[in-house]
């Protein structure tokens, strides 16, 4: 993996081209330290990304207690500011109106531009990093740049957020965000990366694809249901990969693990580190985190994302296994 961002750093740094367009530099891999962001802050666009109370934290001061983050607040100097629920789109899918689905390209070009971003400078997403739903935040829009065009080597994770460029001693900025109208286009879909329903039919049908649930132990075991859920429970066969095994804490800020890592996890919790791969959970939040994991950290590349997840498969009618009702 790292040979191959090297490999597309130095491409780029030879003046070639990408689908997005001319770009000075790469990022050095799917994730990247707020050493290396602070030291090249002038060469890239950061976006940050929040939902909820995190939109009202951005131009709040935070609070450090001990040398750490206790409460979130401020966003890196130039931020551009994304709303998390406004990169997914309601769309209508056999007749069922579904919430929170893959967007189209021309609705999330929509989206994009009108939070400010420009091409031709690599991508840095910022999450909080208060938890790990705010780092599966980043997960998503990261999987969806990607999905609609922008390659390895230029788009990245700042692991654990503003809360770990606060650790790190790095100030921040309570200035609202910049009000501009952005250039950036979504490409041709990379359809290799996401997985539809008649898919996943297919890949239980067949008994030849691993499905991994990232959601929380309650919701894989049928005990609790969301109410985007028509029924509880999970897919025939899957294994759980629960959202407290996908992080880990530093002082305050939720950090991606390293390969290694998480090839321990998935041997005591007997996934496979290299099987034919579909994360899910119930919109796809959850499971882009779990997707990042499997296809940008642990370099599965036969790995998709079921974007639908339980939101469209049981309102669809397809059945689950769990605890009785």
């Amino acid at each position: 993996m790292k040979f191959k961002y090297l490999m597309c750093a130095t491409v780029l740094g030879l003046g070639f081209t990408t689908a997005q367009g001319a770009m000075a530099m790469g990022v050095p891999g799917p994730l990247v330290t707020p050493q290396w962001l602070k030291a090249h802050l002038a060469d890239v666009v950061v976006l940050d990304i929040r939902d909820g109370d995190g939109l009202k934290s951005f131009d709040e001061k935070p609070v450090m207690t001990n040398n750490m983050v206790t409460k979130s607040g401020g966003h890196i100097a130039g931020a551009l500011q994304v709303n998390f629920n406004n990169i997914r789109e309601a769309r209508t899918v056999d007749g069922i109106k579904l919430k929170a689905m893959m967007p189209t390209a021309e609705y999330f070009t929509r989206v994009m531009d009108g939070v400010g971003l420009n091409s031709g400078k690599p991508i840095i997403i910022v999450p909080t990093g208060a938890t790990v739903f705010t780092m599966d935040y980043g997960a998503r829009l990261y999987f969806q740049m990607r999905y609609f065009g922008v390659p390895h080597g230029q788009v990245a994770i700042l692991n654990g957020g503003t809360n770990a460029w606060l650790n790190a001693g790095f100030p921040v900025s309570t200035k609202p965000a910049p009000i501009s109208k952005g250039d950036w286009k979504a490409m041709d879909e990379n359809k290799a990366l996401l997985a539809t329903t008649s898919e996943v039919k297919e890949g239980l049908r067949r008994g030849t694809e691993q499905y991994i649930d990232a959601r929380p132990t309650a919701q894989f075991l049928g005990i609790a249901k969301k109410p985007i859920d028509k029924t509880a429970g999970h897919l025939p066969g899957a294994k759980s990969f629960p959202i407290d095994a996908i992080v880990k804490d530093d002082r305050g800020a939720t950090m991606f693990m390293n390969a290694a890592d998480y090839k321990q996890i998935f041997h005591v919790t007997n996934i496979s580190d290299s099987a034919p791969t579909t994360t899910y959970c119930n919109t796809g939040h959850l499971a882009s985190g779990a997707w990042f994991v499997v296809h940008e950290i642990m370099g599965n590349q036969d790995s998709r994302m079921y974007a639908g997840s339980m939101n469209e498969w049981t309102n669809l009618g397809n059945p689950t296994v769990g605890l009785p009702g």
